[in-house]
């Protein structure tokens, strides 16, 4: 069997990473809600009509959640799926992956109430 190109190689991992993206938002209540919190600070970007830098901060902070909470999910599901039965260790690299999606969350906050509280108050 001839070896795939590089081209084909390429739409194909596009379109894994797509159903992964797909799966994330259908399956994950902690993404459906961090997607609704974007798509709500997209609309106050918009409303606010915010600066382009004030654009690429927001979305790279929303990126970031959405990119680190999906890694959370994985490492959770791996966890889940190399070690079924409580386990201390499992716990641990769990809670710091839930703790990394928290401190970026509490990140992108602060962003957005850099952004928009001037414009509120």
């Amino acid at each position: 069997m001839p070896k795939e190109s590089f081209l084909v190689n390429r739409i194909k991992s596009v379109g894994f990473a797509i159903r992964g993206a797909i799966l994330l938002v259908r399956t994950e209540a902690s993404i459906k809600i961090q997607v609704s919190l974007g798509l709500i600070m997209t609309a106050a970007g918009f409303y606010f009509d915010i600066s382009a830098t004030e654009w690429m901060v927001q979305l790279f902070a929303i990126a970031l959640v959405l990119g680190t909470e999906g890694m959370n999910t994985a490492v959770e599901k791996l966890s889940d799926f190399v070690q079924p039965e409580f386990d201390e260790k499992i716990g641990f690299i769990k809670d710091i992956s839930a703790g990394a999606v928290m401190l970026v969350s509490i990140l992108a906050s602060i962003i957005g109430c850099i952004i928009y509280f001037p414009k509120i108050f």
